[in-house]
């Protein structure tokens, strides 16, 4: 039996054939995916969230985390808008590291979020 390979060797393989966005970006959507759910309190019964939401746990998580340097941090790692977050969670959909219901489509991720200087004034708001 063939053993299960990790989240990173996965990834380098996604890097292999789509080079747009960082190894880091990879891994912080997917944290931030556990940081939406924690975050807005959803309980255990509802395990899928909506683009939209996902959008929310990035910026969330990028202001926890890199405070007023988010906007920076996620443009260093190719992430410039919501469509970005879509192409890295598309990506790993389509390795099985995500998993999507029948009505999500990567246009749920199309102009709901934009990560430039708004942040900034935002985080100092």
């Amino acid at each position: 039996m063939k053993a299960p390979r990790s989240f990173e060797a996965i990834v380098e393989e996604i890097l292999g054939r789509d080079p747009r966005y960082a190894r880091e970006a990879y891994l912080f959507v997917q944290l931030a995916l556990d940081f939406y759910r924690e975050k807005e309190g959803e309980n255990a019964e509802r395990t899928h969230i909506t683009g939209p939401e996902l959008l929310r746990g990035v910026r969330g998580l990028a202001f926890d985390q890199y405070g007023p340097l988010a906007r920076t941090v996620l443009n260093h790692w190719g992430l410039m808008r919501g469509s970005d977050v879509g192409e890295v969670v598309y990506n790993l959909i389509d390795h099985e590291l995500m998993s999507r219901s029948d009505s999500d489509r990567k246009e749920d991720f199309d102009g709901v979020m934009e990560f430039d200087e708004s942040m900034e004034r935002e985080y100092y708001g």
